[in-house]
């Protein structure tokens, strides 16, 4: 049995279905997608973050419905989509290139649970027109 992680984190799955095939993102998916990334022109990095995502979900639903690994996309984790690409290599924190490709797939993970966070702060806070009260204090009025 795994202790908690970084992957405890991010508990909804990657495809935003529930089933008892869901995948959490861990950093060593982040690793293989930022490695998927490195052969692309950095023009189209954001978009091919984005799709493998997709392709990602795309392979979890097939496990689901299917029972078997997709033949391209794998088992529905953010690494096995990545492995179905072309990979640079892995090179250390110093290459500002691969730093990049890591952003840009983080950024990509971002968005893709943004309107989770979204509703979570809208529950938790409130509306706009009350967090402006809630969040006010006697420093931010001077």
């Amino acid at each position: 049995m795994r202790g908690p992680g970084f992957g405890t984190v991010w508990r909804r799955p990657i495809c935003g279905t529930a089933g008892d095939g869901v995948k959490p993102v861990l950093p060593g998916d982040v690793i293989a997608a930022a490695r998927a990334l490195l052969p692309a022109p950095p023009d189209m990095r954001s978009e091919l973050a984005r799709r493998l995502i997709d392709e990602a979900c795309a392979a979890d639903l097939h496990c689901q419905r299917t029972g078997r690994a997709h033949v391209r996309w794998g088992n529905g984790t953010l690494s096995a989509a990545a492995h179905g690409c072309e990979m640079g290599r892995e090179t250390c924190f110093e290459d500002p290139d691969f730093l990049d490709c890591q952003v840009k797939m983080l950024d990509a993970l971002r968005a893709f649970y943004q309107p989770e966070a979204q509703e979570i702060q809208r529950i938790a806070v409130g509306s706009s027109s009350r967090r402006l009260m809630a969040i006010s204090s006697p420093q931010s009025s001077q």
